[in-house]
């Protein structure tokens, strides 16, 4: 099997007939929430020397004198929160307390409008440079139409982040010390099967080879309001690496890394497959396929991992990705891509195994994603379906932060009834037998992340998984060239057996054998009983394979929610191509059918019987770190237990008792011999009316003694023995699950600050530096706020002006241009010194020619931006140029190359001006004096 080369396509041809296609839009913010901040105004008697003093007794960074306010002092902590919705009570109580302090206040966000006229103001504000540049998750061009229905922010102000949801990254490696993904890495949910060692940090070279693990995971989980770059879909979950795609790609390979920690890691994202070259078929070998099984049988504690998977990028090479066997399977989430206008992406192949889609880059004028990049820095030109399965991870990780019980079908079922149409525009979308709108391109539509977690909030899993394999149809028979081969089966979706019977659909999977001269000139068709029309296999121009297909399952979504029983049709058409000899034929070998869905309606039907079965499982954990607990787990209902009244035998007459109770029966007799025959009980009675009881000595595991009642009472579920009913009167625990000592409970997955100990089921506490550990109270993953991990451990943070060095283990200082840093060179500060301005992940005295200086909220010094590509300098704006390179003229402020300012058609250049197109350059050059003289 050849290497897998990542989804990120090569530069579009350039379609001149869309020059005219408006770059649409951004935004249609709402106002950002009120939030408290990490600065505080202080007044401190006695100058500024007390002033420093005072704030580095109390740990804060003293960023001087307030304009000219006299004894009033700018403080900065950066131990506390960037931005919360609930003000500080941390260190600032000390603070307060300091004789020399006269007064404090902690800062908040204020809202502040410009008096104009304006479009909606943005809905979030972050001090990430880039975050204004990120247009598919917020609007910002007043003057076009919203591009937000992935609705990202929505999700968030509904209080999802991402908090508690591991995401990895299966890849080149990551930047694990890139600064915006250096808060979320969890080097637990990394690993590398390349160099088979715990650092997933990718091979360095000259070309940047290997960045495309590292700006997938910037997508994810960048982390937000750090002035770094951008902010990740999911900014507090937590990102990880597995680096196996430099190097050569086996089965074993692929089989370890799908493997690697599924008890741990919730959600694994692929932005990469077999070659995209419109001629290969290829999938998971045997050893990848069981690691697939694996997974979502037994991941995330019986919930089932959750693996999300790029289409594929050989569009322009006419591929479709029912040939590539990974995006082709029921395990995996594929995800296809849309252009920032709706409009299929050159890149995008068709398949009827895409379940959804996100925004990617476009044509030449379209924009690509910005996201993190190799060697600390940031690009705006990640591109490809490579981007969508990272954004489509990060969303769905908003949904398991929502409800963490979602099992592997559960997000698919989520994700069909919440992603929408939009504006995608496709030919061939059609509303199928269940009422879901579906394509070839984009699936069920582009994911909707606030719909996502709203269902998610309220969901309820859908019953066990069915499959039905209807039986095969062996007659071999030729196809025939242009006609149409169609062939039939009846199927009751295997009403008969009530272990398998599908009544309503999921995926469909018909597994075929074909012989054929030239596979690429085939075209497959799949017709439900509703009459939904599933194109397997499209015409594949570069396929000169005579290898045919032996028993390749294509499968398709495009049936999904409708009932399975009923007649189903194949059709195969051979169109051949001119070089091939018409003289000869491919045959249909064999062919059958592969239901999968579930008995009952998966919405409309929920009972108890299925959710205990669902939670019997569950109840298998590995030898995994624990992550935190869930909520507390819901009192059962009421048992069973009505009172009866005993038929007494005293001086009954008409009662023989003709031979002796069992021993356990009590004063008031027996009607038999038997323990469940007592009219009462020595000790305590076991069961209940309806179940029969009967008299034990003591209480079986999971039951406790009420003596008074002289019964046995049921303990809290999880309990195999416990003192009383109650959540928090467990003595140990039934497997499955730990017993957390300190609070007398049984938990699936322990709590932070605990791990889990499987000798003794146990909740065992870690080293109080420790937030979360594994195995052993030292062995930390996580550590508390103050505290970095170093091989393992938590160490005490560096003070400013330093950072961790994780070879040496010890506090580094960083260069004298850096405040703070994430190592010792020039190119590694996060903030500059006083007097330094921020340019080009560098900190300089003053910015170099062709840079201007720029003030950004949040940071204590100026930022250097770029000026536009023809200016030899610029004041105030990129656009504002004062000076131009040799070669070009200035027109108003913008630079235009001498030999290309001859204006267009007029009628071109007007309708340039009446779009609101004259701010890009190329139209600029098109169109310089209509643009840049007549305004």
């Amino acid at each position: 099997m050849p290497p897998r080369a990542p989804r990120a396509p090569g530069p579009p041809p350039p379609p001149l007939r869309w020059l005219l296609l408006l770059a649409l839009p951004a935004a249609c913010p709402a106002p950002p929430r009120r939030v408290y901040t990490n600065h505080w105004a202080v007044r401190v008697l006695g100058g500024p020397a007390q002033a420093a003093r005072v704030a580095a007794a109390h740990g804060y960074l003293n960023l001087g004198q307030i304009g000219n306010l006299e004894d009033y002092y700018h403080f900065y902590h950066s131990k506390t929160f960037k931005r919360s919705t609930v003000s500080s009570r941390g260190p600032h109580i000390f603070l307060r307390m300091d004789p020399q302090v006269k007064w404090l206040q902690q800062q908040e966000v204020k809202r502040r409008v410009k008096r104009q006229v304006r479009a909606s103001p943005q809905a979030l504000y972050f001090n990430d440079p880039i975050w204004s540049n990120m247009w598919y998750m917020h609007c910002s061009d007043k003057h076009s139409r919203c591009r937000s229905e992935m609705n990202v922010q929505a999700a968030w102000k509904r209080g999802y982040t991402g908090k508690n949801v591991v995401v990895t990254i299966l890849d080149d490696g990551i930047e694990r010390n890139h600064p915006d993904l250096a808060p979320n890495y969890d080097s637990y949910a990394s690993y590398d099967v390349n160099g088979n060692d715990y650092d997933p940090s990718p091979r360095y070279d000259a070309s940047n080879e290997n960045k495309h693990g590292t700006r997938c995971a910037g997508e994810v989980a960048a982390s937000a309001n750090n002035s770094y770059c951008i902010v990740g879909i999911a900014y507090n979950a937590k990102i990880g690496g597995i680096r196996m795609l430099d190097g050569d790609v086996t089965d074993v390979v692929e089989a370890k890394s799908l493997g690697i920690r599924p008890n741990y890691i919730d959600i694994y994202s692929a932005s990469w497959g077999p070659d995209d070259d419109g001629k290969t078929v290829d999938g998971p070998g045997r050893l990848a396929k069981q690691a697939f099984e694996y997974g979502i049988k037994k991941g995330r504690q019986g919930l089932g991992s959750i693996f999300v998977w790029a289409s594929g990028n050989g569009g322009r090479e006419g591929d479709y990705c029912s040939c590539d066997g990974y995006t082709n399977s029921i395990y995996t989430i594929s995800v296809s891509s849309t252009t920032e206008n709706g409009y299929k992406p050159w890149y995008l192949e068709e398949c009827a195994s895409t379940l959804a889609t996100t925004y990617s880059s476009g044509a030449f004028y379209e924009r690509k994603i910005v996201t993190t990049d190799l060697r600390q820095r940031c690009t705006d030109g990640h591109t490809g379906t490579s981007v969508s399965a990272p954004m489509v991870a990060g969303i769905i990780a908003l949904a398991l932060e929502a409800n963490s019980q979602l099992t592997w079908r559960d997000v698919q079922h989520l994700l069909v009834k919440t992603s929408r149409p939009a504006h995608l525009k496709a030919s061939d979308w059609k509303v199928n037998g269940a009422g879901h709108k579906v394509s070839h391109l984009y699936g069920f539509g582009l994911v909707d992340a606030e719909a996502l977690v709203l269902e998610a909030k309220k969901w309820k899993a859908v019953p066990a998984q069915h499959m039905c394999i209807v039986a095969a149809d062996k007659r071999p028979r030729s196809i025939p060239l242009v006609q149409t081969l169609r062939t039939t089966v009846l199927t009751t979706a295997c009403a008969d057996r009530s272990d398998q019977r599908v009544g309503f659909l999921e995926h469909v999977v018909a597994r075929i054998s074909i012989s054929h001269p030239r596979r690429g000139d085939l075209q497959i068709h799949l017709i439900s009983p509703s009459g939904t029309k599933s194109q397997l296999l499209g015409k594949r121009l570069l396929d000169l394979s005579n290898e045919g297909f032996t028993n390749w399952e294509f499968m398709t979504v495009h049936c999904w929610g409708e009932k399975a029983e009923g007649e189903w049709t194949l059709e195969i058409q051979d169109v051949p191509s001119q070089v091939r000899n018409p003289d000869k034929q491919g045959k249909l070998r064999e062919w059958s059918l592969v239901l999968y869905g579930t008995a009952e309606h998966p919405y409309t039907t929920f009972s108890s019987h299925q959710s205990r079965s669902r939670m019997l499982e569950l109840s298998t954990p590995e030898l995994e770190p624990s992550k935190p607990a869930p909520a507390p787990l819901q009192p059962e209902g009421p048992e069973e237990e009505e009172e009866y009244t005993a038929i007494s035998t005293h001086g009954s007459p008409n009662t023989l008792q003709t031979s002796a109770c069992h021993p356990e029966c009590g004063n008031k007799g027996c009607d038999g011999p038997n323990a469940d025959q007592c009219f009462n009980c020595v000790h305590f009675s076991l069961g209940s009316a309806k179940t029969s009881r009967k008299c034990v000595s003591e209480c079986p595991l999971g039951y406790f003694g009420d003596t008074a009642a002289r019964r046995c009472r049921r303990c809290h579920k999880g309990c195999e023995s416990c003192m009383g009913r109650s959540a928090t009167q467990c003595l140990s625990c039934r497997r499955g699950f730990y017993h957390h000592q300190e609070v007398n409970s049984c938990l699936t997955l322990c709590p932070d600050g605990f791990y889990a100990d499987d000798s003794q089921r146990n909740c065992l506490k870690c080293h109080p530096s420790c937030k979360k550990c594994v195995d052993e109270p030292e062995k930390c993953t996580v550590c508390k706020e103050g505290f970095s991990l170093a091989r393992g451990s938590c160490l005490p943070d560096c003070e400013p002006g330093t950072f961790f060095d994780s070879e040496q283990i010890r506090c580094g200082e960083c260069h004298a241009t850096c405040q703070t840093c994430v190592g010792p060179s020039a190119e590694e500060c996060v903030h500059c010194a006083k007097g330094f301005h921020f340019q080009d992940w560098r900190c300089v005295p003053a910015c170099e020619q062709g840079f201007f200086p720029e003030d950004t909220p949040g940071l204590p010094h100026k930022v250097c931006r770029r000026c536009e590509e023809n200016c030899l300098s610029c004041e105030g704006s990129s656009r504002n140029c004062s000076r131009c390179k040799p070669g070009f003229t200035q027109l108003g402020t913008s630079c235009i190359t001498n030999h290309t300012c001859n204006n267009a058609d007029e009628m071109f250049c007007e309708m340039v001006k009446s779009n609101r197109l004259c701010e890009r350059k190329l139209f600029i050059q098109f169109c310089c004096h209509t643009c840049l003289l007549a305004g």
